[in-house]
């Protein structure tokens, strides 16, 4: 410590009091106002020397007035060891070359008090814990201008820089998890400006965390215009407003996090054939249970739904394969008497017509024994090619078994219905089969046309539909027959 000598002669110091500029009465005042003053506080003179020690700093420190004030041990209070306090510093008029080493980066120059400092602290040795001390000092001058002492003020902030430094662990605590996942994370606070954006997330969606930080921008990573992400819905309150309309019904409440939404998403301009992501928001909470921000983590799920949709389309092929006829394309008889049950409930429910075609091919035990059953074959897939081109989007084709073919026709009554059988015989007959030998064979075909009426069944509107075909036959062929 500092050997304090006094001054030279020639600056003859002035005392407290007169540096204080106070008659004695008026000293003895301000003494009595400092010693009752709540806020701890001590006065060294010249030489270092306590000369006040208030109750406030006596009740802060477990160091009495009457064991400090005369004494130069204020040191006692905070330190260990012998070493100046800041008001030391203040009389010595070393502030500005010893600071640094004694309260390095703890400091700053007072912004209300001229020639004052502060400095904001931790003693291990004061109380059970230690403490954190918020303390200020300036100098006391005489009408002369020479320093005749010094004033320290100090204030107990141990709560508060410990909640402050819970904060920052805390902080520092996220920091490690959101930056250190593998898991593409952002996290936005309540007034939705983005405070993380890991590497995953820079990773995932192209876009770089030093162009979010601290902006309202993470919707520029996933799309287009401006639009809130599930994270700003859940800060907004808006979830059960807006998810629904904001994301087409693909989305859930968790199932493990309490008020936090799960939903995925394809994303077009992700990568090079776009991604699909499956992303889950939750609310982050303060201690009392407020919204202080939310975080979003993501996931790449193209992969999975890609299998998901190779699964489908492969079941929908096998079943496709199971309801049609391999070598016409057309449904099957299986898938015919399906359908035909659920149009007939159809039609009954809702009081609308239902028509039916029974078709079959002129002659046909001739074509196969004449020019084989290849012949018969192509002929067959013929036939089906005609049709399948002359039905509406709504009906259906079948083979039915052998040379015969039927069509149903929802929402057609029998006139309809009659139309239809007389373009397929007409486009039949106008359509050559050209055989290996380079034969030219015509084919025609006899069509039986029946509506649903009332009372009808599926076997029963069947019936009548084959009814009419035999009739065609027996007027001639190549020619539609009404059963009314």
């Amino acid at each position: 410590m500092k050997n304090r000598a006094d001054p030279p002669p020639l600056q003859h110091p002035k005392r407290l009091d007169e540096a204080l500029r106070v008659d004695f009465s008026s000293r003895y005042l301000l003494v009595e106002g400092i010693e009752r003053c709540p806020i701890p506080m001590f006065v060294i003179n010249h030489k270092h020397v306590i000369s006040v020690w208030n109750r406030a700093l006596a009740q802060l420190t477990g160091l009495s007035g009457e064991q400090m004030v005369g004494t130069r041990n204020q040191w006692q209070a905070f330190y260990s060891f012998e070493r100046p306090t800041l008001a030391d510093l203040m009389v010595d008029g070393t502030v500005e070359q010893e600071i640094d080493r004694y309260y390095g980066g703890k400091y700053h120059r007072s912004p209300m008090l001229d020639r004052g400092f502060e400095v904001s602290d931790f003693f291990p040795d004061m109380g059970e814990d230690g403490r954190w001390l918020f303390f200020t000092a300036v100098s006391l001058k005489d009408t002369s201008g020479y320093t005749a002492g010094a004033i320290q003020t100090l204030q107990d902030v141990t709560t508060q820089s410990r909640a402050e430094l819970a904060l920052k662990e805390s902080q520092s605590f996220l920091n490690q998890i959101v930056n250190g996942s593998s898991v593409p994370t952002f996290v936005i606070d309540r007034e939705h400006r983005v405070t993380h954006w890991n590497r995953a997330c820079e990773s995932i969606t192209g876009v770089q965390a030093d162009e979010l930080i601290g902006t309202r921008d993470h919707w520029r990573a996933f799309y287009d215009k401006k639009r809130p992400l599930i994270a700003d819905l859940i800060l907004s309150h808006a979830l059960e407003t807006d998810v629904g309309h904001l994301y087409d019904g693909r989305f859930r409440r968790s199932t493990v996090i309490d008020g936090a939404f799960e939903a995925d998403r394809y994303f077009p301009h992700f990568g090079e054939d776009g991604k699909w992501l499956f992303f889950t928001a939750a609310p982050l909470r303060d201690a009392n249970g407020k919204f202080i921000g939310a975080i979003e983590t993501l996931q790449d799920i193209t992969e999975q739904k890609r299998a998901e949709q190779a699964l489908r389309n492969s079941e929908e092929n096998f079943r496709l394969m199971s309801i049609t006829d391999s070598l016409t394309g057309l449904f099957n008889v299986r898938h015919f008497y399906e359908q035909i049950e659920i149009e007939v409930k159809r039609a009954v429910r809702y009081g609308r017509p239902l028509s039916m075609l029974l078709l079959d091919l002129d002659h046909f035990k001739n074509l196969n024994d004449v020019h084989g059953h290849l012949e018969g074959d192509r002929a067959l897939a013929v036939a089906a090619n005609v049709i399948r081109n002359n039905f509406r989007e709504h009906d259906t084709a079948y083979r039915y078994g052998g040379e015969e073919f039927t069509v149903l026709l929802p929402e057609t009554d029998i006139e309809a219905a009659t139309m239809l059988a007389e373009r397929l015989i007409k486009t039949l007959a106008n359509t050559p089969l050209t055989t290996d030998f380079g034969n030219v064979l015509t084919m025609t075909a006899s069509v039986g046309v029946a509506e649903y009426v009332a009372d009808d069944t599926a076997t029963s509107l069947v019936r009548r539909a084959d009814t009419g075909v035999y009739e065609a036959k027996r007027l001639g062929r190549n020619r539609v027959s009404v059963m009314r």
